[in-house]
């Protein structure tokens, strides 16, 4: 805004404390897939989150991908809700994480990511969530034994400008830097995913223990997190909570 920088990407998480619609992308289960999330965030839905940064003096290009969130910890394989039962878990400092896992029936301990590995290593904490490609770069293979694909949240990334930047450029200006946003999309989405399936391969070679959380289990923690989802749709709007949720339902029809 200050105009020292033109352009980032970033995690939409972490702005919801300036445009409070972001929080949207926070809904745990929201997506079942990447096809879905890739439609909703394509679509009206995913603009109209977007547009609203302008009021802030940033303007939304495209989403990117950071990869859905999946779990790990030290005490036991979660394949049910009930596994959940008592594991102290790292959660990001964000509200909607740290109720999502309450309620769930994890403790849920807000840490920065920094202190994250040790605290892991000197169990004071079980077990943490990200996506496969940080859990791997940041070696939790190293103190974590089980990883389970809940694909909890998916929390996409966001290619960012500054609005005075922006409206300084030419209608034509404008366009090339769109095209190449979706080109970079594209393209980022598809490196990601290969990247995230070779992790997941990687992480199993480094002796973690992987099982799928079911369909079943899944509608199961939905449903257990519906005051979690009450919440959300009070902060970001119940007009905009029903048309993302009749979004992801439109494109899980589309299969």
């Amino acid at each position: 805004i200050g105009g020292a920088q033109e352009m980032m990407v970033g995690s939409t998480a972490t702005l919801v404390g300036i445009t409070k619609e972001m929080a949207i992308w926070d809904t745990p289960f929201l997506f079942d897939n990447a096809k879905e999330a890739d439609v909703v965030l394509d679509g009206p839905v995913g603009q109209k989150v977007m547009d609203k940064l302008q009021e802030k003096g940033l303007v939304g290009l495209v989403y990117w991908e950071n990869g859905f969130r999946n779990l790990t910890n030290n005490k036991r394989a979660v394949t049910k809700l009930e596994d959940m039962d008592g594991i102290k878990l790292r959660v990001m400092q964000n509200n909607v994480f740290i109720d999502s896992f309450k309620t769930l029936g994890a403790n849920a301990v807000p840490l920065p990511f920094s202190e994250l590995f040790t605290a892991l290593e000197t169990k004071t904490v079980d077990g943490q969530e990200n996506p496969y490609n940080t859990i791997l770069s940041s070696k939790f293979y190293e103190v974590q034994k089980y990883l389970t694909v809940t694909n909890h949240v998916y929390s996409p990334w966001i290619v960012l400008v500054s609005k005075k930047y922006w409206d300084g450029l030419s209608k034509a200006e404008q366009k090339v830097l769109m095209d190449a946003a979706i080109k970079s999309r594209d393209f980022e989405r598809k490196d990601t995913r290969a990247e995230a399936d070779k992790a997941l391969a990687d992480l199993k070679g480094k002796g973690m223990e992987i099982n799928q959380l079911s369909p079943a289990e899944a509608n199961r923690m939905r449903a257990k997190l519906t005051a979690v989802n009450t919440g959300i749709a009070a902060n970001v709007g119940e007009d905009l909570w029903k048309e993302t949720q009749a979004a992801v339902a439109k494109a899980r029809a589309a299969k």
